[in-house]
């Protein structure tokens, strides 16, 4: 990364730095429009009261005002004010509802695009960063098995992301109906608040999520072991997942015909689909993790936090979950559910983690040596042919030593150095060295060729 008069949580990638980076937006980009995701690009700065709606995230809001009323935007209710948007689905529902006479339903996106979040910056959490998400957007009602093919969407691209040394990746999921459900079950009122502190088990751990519990959620003791009890639950498949909760459920006194049980059943039973339709068609991709809560307002089905294998310290890399009520429009509804990779967060760990680099700064694959200004135009010629077939060519600045010349691209990586025909010599033809090899060779800008191995710009990883 960029050093110097930097601003903590903005980052700047150097130039190699970010071709990593663009390979992982390509790459992504490339599985989402192989499973027909459509690409979309919002507004950067939303009303303030549609940002508002996402809980506790609300608060690290960036909002926006002129120079010219520095002093006077306090005289303005923050729901009136814009504000940078901190992640891209709340920009979506209000894009659907904006759009809806112009979108084929379901429809299906995926966006990659800047967020900015005003919190504590952070090895890998930064304040400015790139988002990749993919959602489905149903109108008046969506299918339950978009819940299964989403997962298994990020799951495939995530894999790709491995050639850039990511390890890999596995969807832990669960459903908020199936916590809610239990939790009322218990006799517990404050369900957000619940969710909220059951969101933060591995990073506080036990004891202290059952503090918070009782503290802040009205629970007694015996409930927030409970609360724990059903995070902790774990199961190989959908039968095993049922039998465990319903063994759980007669623990703790919750009747089977109560309204409690029925809205965890519901959840339940579509947890057990997405975790044995997963196993059917990519094994061990998508477990079920009850404690995954999504600490966030508008979830309301199924939720996904996604971990790399032997990098727990990094934390969850991608989540997301069901939605039905962000986005409406009088009584009519556009339920979604989608996922969002922190994009900026797996490019810093393939940087300085895995060792992601690529294989020369520059794009160009060749660099056409000027023997004076006054054959400037020859070159131009020699690299326009070259560009014309394909092949990425750049021209040297100046006119300088050859030696200069040569150190120039090799300080880019450029691994040819194309030498025009002599001006004064008629009979010496172009020539092309691999300044990689050493190996120099007579060559024709309409036919010549570079090697394969160094014809393309690619990342590469430290083994």
């Amino acid at each position: 990364m960029a050093k110097g008069a930097s601003i903590s949580g903005f980052p700047e990638w150097l130039p190699s730095e970010r071709v990593v980076e663009q390979r992982v937006i390509d790459t992504l980009r490339d599985v989402f429009e192989l499973n027909g995701f459509i690409g979309i690009e919002t507004r950067a700065v939303e009303q303030g009261s549609s940002l508002l709606k996402k809980g506790e995230t609300s608060k690290e809001i960036y909002l926006l005002s002129r120079l010219q009323e520095v002093g006077h935007e306090s005289d303005t209710p923050i729901e009136d004010r814009l504000g940078l948007h901190f992640d891209l689905t709340v920009p979506l529902s209000r894009y659907v509802v904006e759009h809806s006479g112009d979108l084929a339903f379901p429809f299906k996106r995926w966006q990659i695009q800047k967020v900015w979040r005003g919190e504590r910056p952070q090895e890998g959490r930064f304040r400015e960063f790139v988002q990749a998400d993919i959602d489905v957007i149903g109108n008046g009602d969506l299918p339950d098995h978009y819940e299964v093919e989403l997962p298994l969407v990020m799951v495939s691209a995530l894999e790709r992301l491995r050639a850039f040394g990511l390890p890999k990746a596995t969807v832990h999921a669960n459903n908020r109906k199936l916590s809610e459900g239990f939790y009322r079950g218990l006799g517990l009122t404050d369900i957000e608040g619940v969710l909220r502190e059951i969101d933060k088990l591995d990073k506080i751990g036990a004891d202290e999520v059952a503090k918070l519990l009782v503290e802040g959620c009205g629970a007694d003791e015996a409930q927030a072991k409970a609360c724990l009890e059903l995070a902790e639950l774990t199961a190989a498949n959908g039968e095993e997942l049922s039998e465990k909760f319903d063994a759980l459920c007669a623990k703790h006194g919750i009747a089977s015909d109560s309204d409690a049980y029925v809205l965890a059943r519901q959840g339940l039973d579509t947890l057990a689909m997405i975790v044995d339709e997963a196993a059917r068609i990519r094994p061990g991709s998508v477990i079920a993790d009850l404690k995954i809560a999504r600490g966030l307002d508008y979830y309301t089905g199924s939720v996904y936090e996604t971990f790399l294998e032997g990098a727990s310290a990094l934390g969850s890399i991608c989540s997301g979950g069901r939605y039905d009520n962000l986005a409406s429009q009088g009584k009519k509804k556009y339920p979604g559910v989608g996922l969002s990779i922190g994009l900026s967060r797996l490019v810093s760990y393939m940087l300085h983690t895995a060792g992601a680099h690529a294989s020369r700064v520059s794009p160009a694959s060749v660099l056409v040596a000027v023997w004076n200004e006054d054959d400037r135009s020859a070159s131009n010629q020699i690299a326009n042919q070259l560009r014309a077939r394909g092949i990425a060519a750049d021209v040297a600045p100046t006119a300088a030593k050859l030696g200069k010349q040569i150190k120039y691209a090799d300080k880019l990586g450029i691994p040819y150095v194309w030498f025009p025909a002599g001006a004064s010599d008629e009979n010496s033809g172009d020539e092309v060295k691999n300044i990689v090899t050493g190996d120099q060779k007579p060559a024709d800008a309409q036919s010549w060729e570079p090697d394969t191995v160094y014809a393309q710009q690619t990342v590469t990883v430290e083994a």
